[in-house]
């Protein structure tokens, strides 16, 4: 049995959950998301509360059974609160910029790398912190992974772009001999 399938979901004051067959529509303060859901799992609403369940227990309905109740959790977590995910920029002539739906970046390329944000993400740059928000967890998650990408940080002088908090294991370059071998 699923430990994580089998938890409820709590649905907070202002947060409207419908159901129309396996299509479920999160309605909050934030906004609203929709997602289709594979029929293998059974969703169920009952005044506030929110539960999942299967009637086999065949290998892919148990693993389909936690995904599920966790995609519809994170639903109701981002149109209650949000996602926020921290970047930080490392490196001289380093900078973010963003211009309308647009980031601009100068990563040390010889050109500038441009992104389009995509719709349901606001991005905010300060100093060397950019701040990618928004109410789909998985859209955040991947904007910010596909920015880090741009330039991640290498090992040997830190710089590069990482997550706030985020730890780079650093290596020792090279040492030149000191001993004057002949």
């Amino acid at each position: 049995m699923s430990r994580i399938g089998r938890k409820t979901i709590e649905i907070p004051q202002g947060v409207e959950v419908k159901m129309e067959g396996q299509k479920v529509t999160v309605k909050g303060p934030k906004g609203e998301l929709t997602r289709t859901f594979r029929p293998e799992v059974k969703i169920e609403v009952k005044e506030n509360i929110l539960t999942t369940s299967i009637s086999t227990e065949e290998k892919l309905d148990r693993s389909l059974w936690g995904l599920t109740r966790m995609l519809i959790f994170n639903m109701v977590e981002g149109v209650s609160k949000g996602f926020i995910k921290k970047l930080e920029i490392q490196g001289v002539g380093f900078r973010m910029e963003v211009a309308g739906t647009k980031l601009n970046m100068a990563m040390g390329f010889s050109h500038p790398v441009i992104m389009d944000i995509p719709a349901g993400i606001q991005v905010l740059v300060e100093k060397n912190i950019v701040t990618i928000s928004g109410i789909d967890k998985e859209l955040v998650g991947q904007f910010s992974a596909n920015v880090r990408k741009v330039r991640e940080p290498e090992p040997y002088k830190g710089k590069g772009i990482r997550y706030v908090g985020e730890i780079v294991r650093r290596k020792v370059g090279k040492k030149v001999a000191a001993t004057g071998a002949k």
